[in-house]
This record gives C-alpha cells, sequence and structure tokens, in this order.
C-alpha cells in the first residue's frame, strides 16, 4: 500500500513541476497548436507537449515504486510505453502519417502481447464462447490494442475530456488490482493517474496546455494493459475478489471513448475514407453543436460512464452477453438523440465588405462560426 501511494505523490509532484516548464519551453520555441478555424476548437495557439510531463510523472513513479525482480513483464510494459512516447513526441511536433503511426502502435502492441503477457485467451461465456483457438485469440488482442490506444486519442476533443475519461478508469482498474493483492498492477494504474491529475490542473477550460498524441496514446495502451489482464484475473477461481461477467465491466469502464471509436471508423469506412482521417464526427463534436462548453461536455460524459459502469456491476448476475449488447445499445441511443435533438442557432459574423465607392475591389466576406464554447464564453 505505502508503494502505491508513494507511486501516486511521484507521479504527480513530478507533472505538477513540469508542466509549466514545459509551457515556458515551448512560448520561447514557439512549439504551439495553431487554431485552424475549422475542426479545432480552441483559438489561440496552445502547446500540445503536455503528453511529455504526463510521461515524466508514470515513468519515474512506475520505475521507483515496482518491483521488477517480481514482475518481469514491466520491463515490457515500460518498453512499450516508450515506443508509444517518441511516436507520439514526434507526431505532435512534426506530424506523422497515418501508416507510420499505425506501425509503431503495431510495434508496441507487439511487446505488450508477446513479451508482457498479455493475452485474451477466453470469451468468458460472451456469445457463448469460452476458450478461442491461439491465431484468434493473437488477432483480437492485437485488435483491441490497438483499438484502445487510438480510441483516447481520437476522444481528445475538448478540454479535460481524455484526461478525466483516463482517471476514471485507472482509477477502477487500479483499486481492483490492489484489492486483489496485485501490487505492481495497481501501481502502474494509479503511477498514470496521479500524472493525469496533475495534468487536468492545467487542461481544463480554459486550457493552457493540451496532451498531445504523447499524453492519449499513453492513457489508451496503459488501459489496454489494465482492461486486459482484469478480465482475465477477474474470471479465475483462486482470485481473492472474483468479478462475474468481467468483460462486460471492462467493456462499460472503456465505454466512452472505445464505441465513439468503433462509431468514427466505421463512417469513416462506409464513405470510403481512412479510418484515421479527421472529421467533425466524435461524440463531443455533437455535444458542442448543441451548445455545450467544453466543462460541461466532460462532465455529461464522463458521469454517464461512470453511471453505466455502477449499473453493469450491480447486474453482472445476468450475464456477459446481455450486458454488452445493452451497454452497446445504450450508447447508440444516446448518440440518436444527439442526432434528434436540434442544434442550437450559431452566431455568425462577417467582415464588412469595401464600398465601391472607394474605388477598390470588392472581396468576398469572411464568416467565423462561433458555437456556445467560444471565446465569448472563455472567462465563465
Amino acid at each position: 500500500m505505502f508503494d502505491v501511494l508513494l507511486s501516486i505523490v511521484i507521479s504527480f509532484t513530478i507533472t505538477f513541476l513540469a508542466i509549466p516548464v514545459i509551457i515556458n519551453v515551448a512560448e520561447m520555441k514557439k512549439l504551439f497548436d495553431v487554431p485552424d478555424g475549422e475542426r479545432k476548437l480552441h483559438h489561440t495557439p496552445i502547446t500540445p507537449l503536455g503528453g511529455i510531463g504526463i510521461f515524466a510523472g508514470f515513468a519515474f513513479g512506475c520505475l521507483l515504486t515496482i518491483h521488477f525482480d517480481q514482475a518481469a513483464e514491466f520491463q515490457y510494459f515500460i518498453a512499450a510505453a516508450l515506443i508509444i512516447f517518441f511516436l507520439g513526441l514526434k507526431d505532435d511536433i512534426l506530424i506523422i502519417t497515418a501508416i507510420k503511426k499505425f506501425i509503431g502502435q503495431v510495434l508496441a502492441a507487439f511487446m505488450i502481447i508477446y513479451y508482457g503477457g498479455v493475452q485474451i485467451k477466453s470469451m468468458h461465456g460472451f456469445l457463448g464462447m469460452y476458450q478461442l483457438p491461439e491465431m484468434f485469440s493473437l488477432l483480437l488482442t492485437y485488435f483491441a490494442v490497438i483499438v484502445i490506444i487510438n480510441s483516447f486519442n481520437l476522444i481528445d476533443g475538448v478540454d479535460g475530456l481524455a484526461g478525466t475519461l483516463g482517471l476514471m478508469s485507472l482509477t477502477i482498474f487500479g483499486f481492483y488490482f490492489l484489492n486483489v493483492n496485485m501490487l505492481s498492477y495497481s501501481i502502474l494504474a494509479f503511477s498514470l493517474a496521479g500524472s493525469l491529475l496533475a495534468f487536468l490542473i492545467f487542461n481544463f477550460q480554459p486550457a493552457k496546455i493540451f496532451m498531445g498524441d504523447t499524453g492519449s496514446l499513453l492513457i489508451g495502451s496503459i488501459n489496454a494493459i489494465l482492461v486486459i489482464k482484469f478480465i482475465n484475473v477477474a474470471n479465475t477461481a483462486d482470485v481473492s475478489y472474483p468479478v462475474a461477467a468481467a468483460p462486460a465491466i471492462g467493456f462499460a469502464i472503456l465505454m466512452m471513448p472505445l464505441l465513439d471509436t468503433l462509431r468514427v471508423f466505421a463512417i469513416r469506412i462506409f464513405y470510403r475514407r481512412s479510418p484515421f482521417s479527421p472529421d467533425r464526427n466524435h461524440i463531443h463534436h455533437l455535444l458542442l453543436d448543441k451548445g455545450f462548453s467544453h466543462r460541461a461536455i466532460t462532465i455529461i460524459l464522463v458521469s454517464i460512464n461512470l453511471s453505466v459502469v455502477a449499473l453493469v456491476y450491480l447486474c453482472r448476475s445476468i450475464g456477459c452477453t446481455l450486458l454488452i449488447f445493452s451497454v452497446i445499445a445504450f450508447f447508440f441511443s444516446f448518440i440518436l438523440l444527439l442526432y434528434y435533438v436540434k442544434s442550437k442557432p450559431r452566431l455568425t459574423v462577417a467582415k464588412a465588405p469595401v464600398s465601391k465607392q472607394d474605388n477598390i475591389e470588392l472581396k468576398p466576406s469572411k464568416l467565423v462560426s462561433f458555437t456556445k464554447d467560444s471565446v465569448l464564453e472563455q472567462k465563465n
């Protein structure tokens, strides 16, 4: 227990001290994410290098408290996190192609699965299936890990959302592994949770810094390890606190980023576009179009996610298959509701045209759209 608390203190302190330094260095070196007036929702240049501070706190928290002689697989988890860190950092600074990002994620997944021993070997009764053939098991695990890694990256669209969802999931997994005396996995969860807690102080609207791909991909990779380990451990008979329908509970914990990513991927593929191509179809975009602020969106989505987790846990006796399909049905019902409810009208400001009497050629007006989360409400 002392090691868990120490990991939280170390990761929180290092990230809290590192973020202001990163902001100052970014201002000196002009390392900003510049608003484009279309997809990007911020209105002033903000650095996306917060993931450096998150990773620093997480790495020190793990390295100083995990007993690697008793948990050899964790050296490979840290190696995978390093791959994700450099992959995300390069994308935040230089921008890399989707195929290069995908190759890097596959390499990290290989470290987690092959060397770390994290693998989905059973469906635990979902759709009546239990033990899986080795090849199908590996393919399913690679797919799950890569989708989860990308899910937090893709839902990182409004201030505080990805960080708060990550903090929620990591805290749940951390307490479970602490309860079953798997301290190394609990430290892995709480080290990143401590870093995110410190980061969110600077990331809530109006954000002073973004986590970028460096931070969001790291959250996804650690959650991928923890959820698969949780599903495998919670269904074993010799664990001190077995949990029925563990796959459904794990699925519910990651419901918001996971289902939104799969939904957006399906839309892009349907329209014959790359799954990694940008658009405005995410759930936070739908809520922004309804006039909600960044803070309100974060509170709404995290509250819904927590409520679903609590309901699934309370109803865990009814079976894995029914619970998972119920979570999917609830999520898409919420999406349909957002599409059905009319969006609030947008305020449009037009640049005044130049008069012909001044003998100056007329130029088309530029329209600038504002939603309720815009600069007009940044002070609230």
